[in-house]
């Protein structure tokens, strides 16, 4: 277990001068540890909360659990309750994915933004079906949402631009798999 300062920000209960809450930011050493993370400090505490100064907040906790989609919503997707089997919607997800980076790409997005748009495309799809919403519009939006997310942010022309182009690329290349006629 290390110990490391942490800038939280913390919401008062109760403000002894103003009846509305009163947002704060303190630096408090935090324990890391592989469950929720415990604040200690050198205020006193009780059954109220952390006692800093002459205010009383509320525990932090800081957990993982919250950045997980949960097991439930993991098995039957959207998707597979709308009859979309399973390898089909792996294959649009990889699809999704693939689309993704290669617009990032084309944009001259740092990769932790094409990441970001991937990871957000992945969530979209637990919780909407691949069969009512359309995987290249959704990934659009999520590289467009990621770019400004990760202050990288582009025009939504350029977006738009460049799903247009990887659209007729696509098609190009679909073509040419195409058997001759005659």
């Amino acid at each position: 277990m290390t110990s490391r300062t942490l800038s939280v920000t913390l919401r008062c209960r109760r403000s002894v001068q103003a009846e509305s809450a009163v947002i704060e930011t303190a630096v408090v050493p935090v324990k890391m540890a592989a469950g929720p993370l415990s604040v200690s400090s050198n205020a006193s505490t009780n059954n109220d909360g952390i006692l800093i100064g002459d205010k009383v907040y509320s525990e932090v906790f800081l957990t993982i659990d919250n950045s997980l989609i949960p097991e439930e919503r993991l098995s039957p997707t959207p998707s597979m309750l709308d009859g979309l089997d399973l390898s089909t919607e792996t294959d649009l997800r990889i699809l999704g994915c693939e689309l993704i980076q290669s617009a990032g790409i084309l944009l001259r997005l740092p990769q932790v933004a094409m990441g970001t748009g991937q990871v957000l495309f992945h969530r979209f799809f637990y919780s909407k079906s691949f069969v009512k919403h359309s995987f290249e519009i959704v990934a659009m939006a999520c590289i467009n949402l990621a770019s400004k997310i990760e202050e990288a942010p582009r025009r939504i022309r350029d977006v738009i631009n460049v799903f247009h182009h990887l659209r007729q690329i696509r098609g190009k290349n679909d073509q040419l798999h195409l058997p001759k006629p005659g």
